[in-house]
């Protein structure tokens, strides 16, 4: 385990700490009678530590990224179609009733 999957577990420690802190300042508030207007300051400032956290440890846990390019060597597609403009792939609309009478009602 890596620095990376230790800091996505403190950013999701902080954010689910940030929840409940935020629920913990609304049920303060309905016992004192007052109208919720926002999470305080530190929790906004928890959850954006957070958020930052969660994404550092998004790019940083993957470690290499692979190429896209579709002419790179490390590509593992062996070849495409000559032909790009008809292809077919299957999907789950062959499992939907087709009738060419049918119209949407307007």
């Amino acid at each position: 385990m890596g620095i990376g999957v230790f800091v996505g577990v403190l950013g999701g420690l902080l954010l689910a700490h940030a929840a409940y802190s935020t629920v913990q300042y609304r049920g303060m508030l309905k016992i004192m009678e007052e109208e919720f207007s926002g999470p305080p300051p530190n929790v906004i400032i928890e959850l954006l530590l957070g958020l930052a956290l969660c994404a550092i440890a998004g790019l940083a846990v993957p470690e290499k990224f692979h190429s896209i390019l579709p002419y790179s060597e490390e590509n593992r597609v062996v070849s495409l179609p000559a032909n790009l403009d008809f292809m077919i792939f299957n999907h789950r609309g062959r499992a939907l009733p087709f009738d060419p009478e049918l119209k949407l009602k307007t």
